[in-house]
């Protein structure tokens, strides 16, 4: 269930009921703890935290013409998606919040490479994706981007 929503403002709108508290909730954590630099906009039909143009010309290797993603947040069919680059291009990262997670959810960590899934919206562990957010700043992450990007 992608939503088709082509702001942030309707994409809100469009997320079902039964989770606009949680997912409003999830978006105000990571926008409180979300170092400076980064920007918050549509990006792949969800809400992404990107690094701008304006502070990394380069943009996203695949298509340059995108912004540099650090996270994301999408209401899918079956859950609410959280996507952290972080956690898939720093081994130390995933490490750190995979050992955290079991003492913010009384539930098995559900993930993949990026993407953390949570079917009932209010297993979300806020504090623990707030404190995850505050780990990269954009130089930093810039920096593991350019060392994890495939060289042409």
């Amino acid at each position: 269930m992608q939503l088709k929503a082509t702001t942030v403002e309707k994409y809100l709108d469009e997320i079902p009921t039964d989770r606009k508290a949680a997912f409003a909730k999830l978006r105000n954590v990571i926008l409180k703890n979300i170092p400076k630099g980064y920007k918050e906009q549509m990006t792949y039909g969800m809400i992404g935290y990107v690094i701008p143009h304006s502070i990394y010309p380069k943009g996203y290797h695949v298509d340059p013409k995108l912004p540099l993603g650090l996270a994301a947040i999408a209401s899918q069919k079956n859950f609410v998606a959280f996507y952290h680059m972080g956690i898939y291009a720093h081994p130390e990262l995933l490490k750190w919040f995979v050992s955290e997670f079991p003492k913010h959810s009384k539930w098995k960590l559900d993930m993949g490479k990026s993407c953390v899934r949570f079917k009932k919206p209010d297993d979300i562990p806020f504090d623990l994706i707030g404190e995850l957010m505050t780990k990269l700043t954009t130089k930093m992450y810039i920096e593991l981007y350019e060392k994890n990007v495939p060289s042409k």
